[in-house]
């Protein structure tokens, strides 16, 4: 009878070593590349936040589609410029022209003018850029966006 009661007994304590083990994993950080959170607004849009990325700069991005739905990114990169870190996240592309980088699509969004009359316009701290993402220096304080118009 003792030899059976031992064995239950280490039969729950390994049990309990596996629960908790399961439990402190489970607890463990989100890789920065995969948060993400969504909340509805009151105008029945929807925000998003996301944190893409790796490095020692960081800055927020803020993608607008043409419902109003928000993206919010928080960038971690070691690039220089704006543009050189959306485009190492794959975030925009676009067609290199005699002004810069013409981005036609951001986070999966195309924008055409010649078809919709629609385009990707970049702002940073809520002003329309007079620099183009791909010359834009990050500055860590600055709110970057890009609003389809």
């Amino acid at each position: 009878m003792k030899g059976s009661q031992r064995k239950g007994s280490l039969f729950l304590c390994m049990m309990l070593f596996v629960a908790m083990t399961l439990v402190a994993v489970g607890c463990g950080d989100t890789p920065k590349d995969t948060i993400s959170d969504t909340a509805a607004t009151q105008e029945g849009t929807q925000v998003t936040e996301q944190a893409l990325g790796e490095g020692n700069t960081k800055f927020t991005l803020m993608v607008t589609d043409k419902e109003g739905n928000e993206t919010v990114f928080e960038i971690h990169t070691d690039q220089e410029t704006v543009g050189e870190a959306l485009t190492e996240l794959e975030l925009i592309d676009g067609e290199q022209s005699a002004y810069g980088l013409y981005v036609k699509t951001v986070n999966g969004i195309t924008a055409d003018y010649d078809k919709d009359g629609v385009y990707w316009a970049f702002y940073i701290n809520d002003e329309y850029a007079s620099t183009g993402v791909d010359s834009t220096t990050i500055v860590e304080t600055d709110r970057y966006a890009f609003r389809l118009q």
